[in-house]
């Protein structure tokens, strides 16, 4: 099959290619114990990648190649990740006895019941989750499916780069990865398998909520709603460039009705997207509640955010930070990681992969 989600047994970078930047993370593990090498974050030109599909190959191999220099790294296998619209994944029940190839000439001979794409224009692949609990004697087996033109897209601006981009990823899996480093942290009276966890990520502008429970994804949803909201408020009432609206939303420095007028306004609108995705959550499942809510995305950082949607929610709320329980090489810096982490977790998802 076209590889989506081939192993590697090289240690890769992560490198996460959203609607706004280029993010690179380089992990290492003694035993258990895992440690950033360095990171990088690159800001790519207007319109280089649109709703997570890349417009101008050229213009995202050249910010990889700039976060690359800054770096400073001698690796060049990589794990990119697809997401989105782009993105099949279904879970299928099959005979446990089946070898891998007998799986995939089965995958493929039924592949027109679960991808309304020709054959020849799509990455696909899959992974055995396990043993069926419904069906004795079957497995469930994890399809996942792209347009190849996607995948293409991503591998070249790697090549141009000088990457390899050895695994493909999907950007939600990616994330979860990253969430079992996160699961340890919640405290809760509730075993850890049986934990439910909304993960909030809050992009340029999309909105992703992911509803974990125990090790599995059970529920994700896109909602057009993101940063790009507040910055371009920003744009208009200050009469500054997008660029400059965007380094002042973490460097500071805009008049003193920020606060007030823009930020604020902002905060509760997201507050207010928040609940809306929950409610289309519960009322799509046979789920009520979740015992903890975190926030991911550059825009979860926002001063005050976590406190008020746990106010308005009730539910324990904290700004995700993978790499908490991480040691940082000396080039590392403590403070930009903290403030960046949220905005980290596909990355270092996809750096995990060097290690699962």
């Amino acid at each position: 099959m076209a590889g989506l989600t081939k192993k590697s047994s090289k240690t890769l970078l992560g490198v996460d290619i959203s609607s706004t930047s280029v993010k690179i993370l380089e992990l290492s593990r003694n035993g258990k114990q895992f440690r950033v090498e360095g990171y990088a974050v690159e800001p790519l030109p207007d319109n280089a990648v649109v709703e997570k599909h890349i417009n101008d190959v050229a213009a995202v191999g050249n910010t990889v190649k700039k976060a690359l220099q800054k770096l400073r790294t001698r690796l060049k296998g990589s794990a990119c990740a697809v997401s989105g619209s782009s993105v099949i994944t279904k879970t299928l029940t099959m005979n446990g006895e089946l070898s891998a190839d007998d799986m995939e000439e089965q995958i493929r001979a039924d592949a027109d019941q679960y991808i309304p794409y020709p054959m020849d224009e799509v990455a696909l692949d899959f992974d055995i989750i396990g043993p069926s609990l419904r069906q004795p004697g079957m497995v469930e087996v994890q399809l996942a499916a792209s347009k190849k033109d996607i995948v293409d897209d991503r591998q070249l601006a790697l090549e141009t780069a000088g990457l390899v981009a050895e695994v493909v990823d999907i950007e939600v899996y990616a994330m979860l990865r990253s969430f079992d480093l996160l699961r340890d942290g919640l405290a809760s009276d509730t075993p850890k398998d049986e934990l439910t966890v909304a993960i909030m990520d809050i992009g340029h502008t999309m909105t992703t909520l992911t509803v974990v429970h125990g090790e599995r994804i059970i529920y994700t949803r896109e909602q057009v709603f993101g940063g790009k909201q507040l910055t371009d408020e920003i744009t208009r009432r200050y009469g500054v460039s997008v660029q400059e609206a965007g380094l002042a939303k973490k460097q500071g420095g805009l008049p003193d009705d920020y606060a007030r007028e823009v930020l604020e306004p902002f905060r509760d609108a997201t507050v207010q997207q928040v609940s809306r995705s929950l409610q289309f959550f519960f009322a799509g499942t046979e789920y009520n509640d979740v015992d903890y809510l975190l926030l991911a995305g550059g825009s979860s950082a926002i001063p005050g955010l976590a406190q008020a949607i746990q106010d308005k929610l009730g539910t324990p709320t904290q700004v995700a930070n993978p790499f908490a329980n991480m040691s940082l090489a000396s080039k590392v810096n403590a403070m930009n990681l903290s403030n960046d982490a949220p905005s980290l977790l596909v990355a270092c998802g996809l750096a995990l992969r060097s290690f699962t």
